[in-house]
């Protein structure tokens, strides 16, 4: 669902907007990650942090480690603490439902090479990104850079499209060589975000969820579960926390809000292996004979 009340220009300040507040707090939250601290206080970091600088959150902050790619947020009171640990922080601002999405890995496990794979491929891919160039050619790009290290991209996670309150939209770019692909055009806005692993490649839903989103709106009976619905749908479609929401049912409610239809809800991933995984990620704006990249 988008607000076109804006026109190109206020929209294109809107996505740098976002940017220039995702990197300030993308910089103090990824001195916090040290071996010791705590999961919980760099997540809630980044989202207050975020609304202190006049941005919102346009995902939870995720913190995902070792064989674990992607949707990791900690629970409420979460104890967890950072080990020697492969820590990606995965962190998207947004101002007036327009995205900056952004990764960076920090590596307290010893294995930097990862770490330089996703890093270099992120970098061959934005060389590439202007009008006319296709996601294929992107994602081969990404491959040939990590599979140079002796590693594996991690081929069933992509990069994707943003638009004003869609996290993921089309098109996604893939992190390996795909015949054809979508012809990237001026202003397009696209999230590309490589994963290198010692793995085999490929990630599986783990068994458990920290983060929903709401699909579409439907009436509901139980006041428990409307109570839920409620504070929901002040997050419209973006992603949202479990821990950001306030019931004494809350579990209860989550799941009869998902058996409905009503909401989605997304598993941490992780790599099958068991591999570890490093990620880095920037947002970009497709200009005329190149590319603007926000979070840089």
């Amino acid at each position: 669902m988008t607000d076109n009340v804006y026109n190109k220009e206020d929209i294109t300040e809107k996505y740098r907007e976002a940017g220039r507040i995702l990197k300030i707090v993308r910089a103090e939250a990824a001195d916090m990650i040290r071996v010791g601290n705590s999961l919980l206080e760099v997540a809630e970091f980044v989202e207050k942090k975020t609304i202190e600088l006049g941005g919102k959150p346009a995902f939870p902050c995720n913190i995902s480690r070792n064989q674990e790619a992607a949707h990791a947020t900690p629970k409420a009171g979460d104890q967890d603490v950072f080990g020697n640990d492969m820590v990606k922080l995965d962190l998207g601002v947004h101002v007036d439902g327009y995205i900056a999405d952004s990764a960076i890995t920090v590596d307290l496990s010893g294995n930097s090479d990862i770490v330089k794979a996703s890093e270099g491929a992120l970098a061959a891919a934005i060389d590439l990104m202007k009008p006319g160039i296709s996601t294929g050619e992107v994602g081969a790009a990404i491959e040939e850079k990590i599979r140079s290290y002796g590693l594996n991209p991690i081929t069933n996670l992509t990069g994707h499209g943003l638009s004003q309150y869609e996290a993921h939209d089309n098109p996604s770019v893939p992190n390996k060589h795909v015949e054809g692909g979508v012809i990237l055009k001026e202003g397009d806005v696209l999230a590309i975000e490589p994963f290198a692993t010692n793995g085999t490649g490929l990630v599986h839903d783990g068994s458990w969820a920290e983060i929903y989103s709401l699909i579409k709106k439907k009436p509901v009976r139980l006041p428990a579960v409307r109570n839920v619905l409620k504070q929901v749908e002040a997050y419209r479609e973006l992603p949202f926390a479990k821990r950001w929401i306030e019931s004494d049912k809350l579990d209860f409610s989550l799941i009869q809000l998902e058996k409905a239809g009503i909401l989605h809800s997304y598993p941490v991933l992780v790599e099958s292996a068991g591999g570890l995984v490093a990620q880095t990620e920037h947002t970009v704006i497709i200009t005329r004979d190149g590319c603007e990249v926000t979070t840089k």
